[in-house]
């Protein structure tokens, strides 16, 4: 069902299941896995921009083999023993530059690691540089004055989604086993549906986010993982999930229960299609066929789909999202915008979300969580009648790389740089877990994702029904980018580059 790249390394070409068990197992070394796939980075990442700040080879190579060393010496660090990395540009590493896509911080050398990184490393990865973001993560579409823009592995000309764009696009062409992201506003699901990858926004304290300065406000913006596989997903959640204490917030599940084969029968789970939200949101032709195609096969798995209508207004949930928005985003960049110095080099995204905090009273704030809080009690009701919900990742397919954002989808005008993302914003809001799956491609041959939503700390749940998927809709595999090498593609040509 598959199709590999003749002339792909065999290495490159391994699950991230499969390279863990290969390291452990001593079948390759971790020089020859670095090897390859620095070899494979040269032949590929100057097309797409998706690894920036990358490290020596030789350096990297000495690392690769001290975690040779371990092995021989019987010490093993975990599942990511000797995996090549590249965090995404957003959160803290140790030693390494985080520049947050901004010109304020291209120089900053993180003092210390993050948990999300704390617990990578301590798993055996080797940080080879950093995964490609917009400036601050503002807006889904990879771009910033540091570094440039990241393509899109399908067409070099559009844009891979953001911002977790590099993590994505590194992931479909095989230059990362698997990868780290973010998600406040849809930025592990946009990218992972623009690249044909899968990317999993965990429940809210599922992946416990610090160390940080505000230890209760901010819990809409979450962590998680992203593979070209469900098991490889579910895989690195196991590293990185867990309650730490210095998150309060974080849940105490251990994360070992991702670590489990996914296998089940999911005959007869109900599952709800959200369509357009009745019309609410525009979408651009082809989107919702290509959900409902991937909707019939769950339907072939025996679930019981339907269409649902969802009983909350959909602009009353942009206004609470606004509110949050500003509070939380642009409560990070006030201090940037407040400074002379500083504010002219923020993109004008970002001094929005900044100036829209300005304008918000604290009784705004308790409004907005009200109204956010009466959403949730409706999520809890939809999850009566249904057990997962479904909606497309995306409004539109991927755009001209060198737009900034769509300024108007099926003859809407978007009137904020994210209202052409609405569609993600309500399960940011529940805290839901979400997986973005992918489910095709338009007759150009752009790629498209549908989220899965299932109940709050359902995750488990969304990773086996999703999984359940991949199996008769392996479309990571069956629909490989044309950059990789002497391809071999069971599904037809693909647009040119």
């Amino acid at each position: 069902m598959s199709a590999k790249p003749t002339g792909l390394d065999d290495i490159v070409a391994m699950s991230a299941r499969a390279l863990s068990d290969a390291i452990k197992s001593r079948a390759v070394s971790c020089r020859e896995v670095m090897a390859a796939y620095l070899d494979h980075m040269d032949r590929i990442n100057p097309r797409l921009n998706a690894i920036v700040a990358r490290r020596g080879r030789d350096e990297l190579l000495g690392e690769a083999g001290e975690r040779d060393a371990d092995i021989a010496a019987g010490r093993w660090r975990g599942w990511m023993h000797g995996m090549p990395q590249a965090p995404k540009d957003l959160t803290a590493v140790k030693g390494m530059a985080t520049s947050m896509g901004s010109p304020i911080f291209k120089d900053n050398i993180t003092p210390h690691d993050s948990i999300l990184i704390e617990r990578i490393r301590a798993s055996g990865a080797i940080f080879i540089g950093r995964s490609n973001v917009p400036e601050f993560g503002l807006g889904s579409h990879t771009y910033n004055t540091v570094h440039g823009a990241t393509a899109n592995p399908y067409d070099t000309s559009k844009t891979c989604g953001g911002s977790s764009g590099g993590a994505a696009a590194a992931l479909a062409t095989r230059m990362l086993p698997v990868a780290d992201g973010s998600d406040f506003g849809g930025s592990l699901r946009n990218p992972a549906a623009f690249c044909n990858v899968y990317g999993f926004r965990p429940s809210a304290g599922r992946v416990p986010y610090g160390p940080a300065n505000e230890l209760f406000l901010k819990q809409l913006a979450v962590e998680g993982p992203m593979g070209r596989s469900v098991q490889d997903v579910a895989s690195l959640l196991a590293v990185i999930a867990g309650h730490d204490a210095r998150a309060p917030l974080s849940l105490a599940q251990g994360p070992a229960v991702f670590a489990q084969p996914l296998d089940t029968d999911v005959a007869g789970t109900r599952v709800a299609w959200l369509g357009d939200w009745n019309g609410y949101l525009p979408m651009e032709a082809g989107i919702l066929s290509l959900c409902k195609d991937a909707l019939a096969a769950l339907a072939g798995l025996g679930c019981a789909v339907a269409d649902y209508t969802v009983p909350f207004d959909g602009e009353r949930l942009w206004r609470i999202w606004l509110t949050h928005r500003h509070l939380l985003a642009g409560g990070q960049l006030r201090p940037l915008w407040e400074n002379p110095q500083t504010r002219g080099l923020l993109k004008p995204e970002a001094a929005w979300e900044a100036e829209g905090l300005q304008n918000l009273s604290a009784y705004d704030v308790l409004r907005a969580s009200e109204e956010r809080s009466a959403w949730y009690q409706t999520v809890l009701r939809m999850f009566e009648e249904f057990d997962f919900l479904a909606i497309p990742s995306a409004q539109v397919f991927p755009f001209d790389k060198n737009l900034d954002w769509p300024k108007s989808i099926a003859g809407r005008t978007m009137d904020t740089y994210h209202r052409w993302m609405e569609v993600v914003t309500p399960w940011t809001l529940a805290g839901c877990p979400v997986m973005s799956i992918p489910v095709g491609f338009n007759a150009a041959g752009l790629p498209m994702g549908m989220q899965v939503i299932g109940p709050p700390q359902g995750d488990l749940a969304v990773l086996r029904l999703c999984h359940a998927y991949e199996q008769c809709r392996d479309w990571v595999n069956e629909r490989l980018p044309p950059l990789l090498p002497e391809q071999e593609d069971p599904a037809g040509p693909h647009s040119p580059l």
